[in-house]
């Protein structure tokens, strides 16, 4: 059956660029891989264990597990991912204009860029739950090892009490789509609706460019939290991506603080390991640079706000009642809320 994202995008050209690009990294004995899947099969469920213990959310029908992979599976995995993802897009673009006789040279092109992207990411990468997985993969965290182990050579971590540091993040996402079944479906729905509602019409185009560059002349300034191309959508798109970068502030602000707190009495070095990793995401130069061009930075100002938020909901209204959040999509914050975190609790957690 041929899906319309591959008469789109040249998946094989997007697997050999970035595989290219991601390279092998550091090489592993057996000996180190071995200790890997050991130190991973043991870390995995104790965290689970702690995060689920604090924050009282389930995992759900199935227990968490440990994928440690290659730059390259990892790769393979999340460009699985992205044809599932961009399938409703394909098929609104190809609807559209059809194939046309560029097709080639685009889906060469765009191939390129995203194998470039993740070849990239895979560099960068240490742990991922894919809140997109098949059902069947349901309880699946990846951990890319040439990168974690690289990491602790480099900066001499001790290696299991850096693994089960990185475990806590990874499997506190890991519970809260496990806590919340209904949560999978909706991200699921929110991301297709906004690659459905993508228009690729030039005079559409210009004339959003045109609306853009009123609001830059008027002082607006909106787009400063979401970067440059918030400035080019529609009202009905920019509420999309409010309530999409919402959600993702909340998961990762909730997974930052549940990791800070739990790791307090848990890994004594789990201080020098943010500090470190910080450094890294931090460091001045071309790096830094194009972790711009690609909204990286964006992302991580979402991430710090969606931090602050679930701080001082909980210290405000306590876990069981700031749990109220997982019990369906109304219970979620909005960004307004996610910078005003009283809003909230006053609207779900206060009664």
């Amino acid at each position: 059956m041929t899906f319309a994202a591959g008469r789109l995008i040249d998946w094989k050209t997007a697997r050999s660029v970035g595989g290219q690009v991601a390279s092998s990294g550091p090489q592993l004995s057996a000996l180190d891989r071995a200790r890997l899947f050991e130190d991973f099969a043991e870390v995995v469920p104790e965290a689970e264990t702690l995060v689920e213990r604090f924050t009282g959310l389930s995992p759900g029908s199935y227990r968490s597990r440990p994928w440690v992979m290659t730059r390259k599976e990892w790769l393979g995995q999340n460009l699985r991912a992205f044809e599932r993802i961009l399938e409703p897009f394909a098929e609104k673009v190809l609807t559209d204009k059809g194939d046309g006789v560029l097709a080639p040279v685009r889906r060469h092109l765009l191939g390129a860029q995203i194998g470039g992207l993740l070849g990239y990411l895979g560099h960068r990468v240490l742990g991922q739950y894919d809140a997109l997985l098949p059902p069947d993969d349901d309880g699946v965290v990846y951990f890319v090892g040439p990168n974690i182990v690289g990491l602790e050579r480099q900066f001499t971590f001790p290696p299991r009490e850096f693994r089960l540091w990185l475990a806590l993040h990874e499997v506190t996402h890991r519970l809260q789509f496990g806590g919340a079944p209904w949560l999978r479906g909706y991200l699921m729905d929110m991301v297709e609706r906004y690659l459905k509602s993508v228009e690729l019409d030039p005079r559409w185009l210009a004339d959003r460019l045109k609306t853009a560059i009123g609001e830059i002349r008027s002082g607006q300034g909106e787009h400063r939290g979401f970067g440059w191309f918030f400035l080019l959508m529609s009202e009905v798109q920019r509420d999309m991506v409010r309530n999409m970068q919402a959600l993702m502030s909340l998961l990762e602000g909730h997974a930052t603080y549940v990791m800070n707190v739990v790791e307090r009495d848990t890994l004594p070095q789990a201080e020098r390991f943010h500090r470190t990793l910080q450094a890294r995401r931090t460091k001045p130069g071309l790096e830094k640079a194009f972790q711009k061009a690609i909204g990286f930075e964006v992302k991580v100002r979402q991430y710090d706000l969606g931090h602050g938020f679930v701080a001082t909901a909980i210290e405000q209204a306590g876990m069981e009642r700031f749990n109220r959040i997982w019990e369906g999509p109304a219970n979620l914050p909005s960004m307004q809320e996610i910078a005003e975190p009283e809003r909230w609790v006053a609207r779900v957690a206060a009664h």
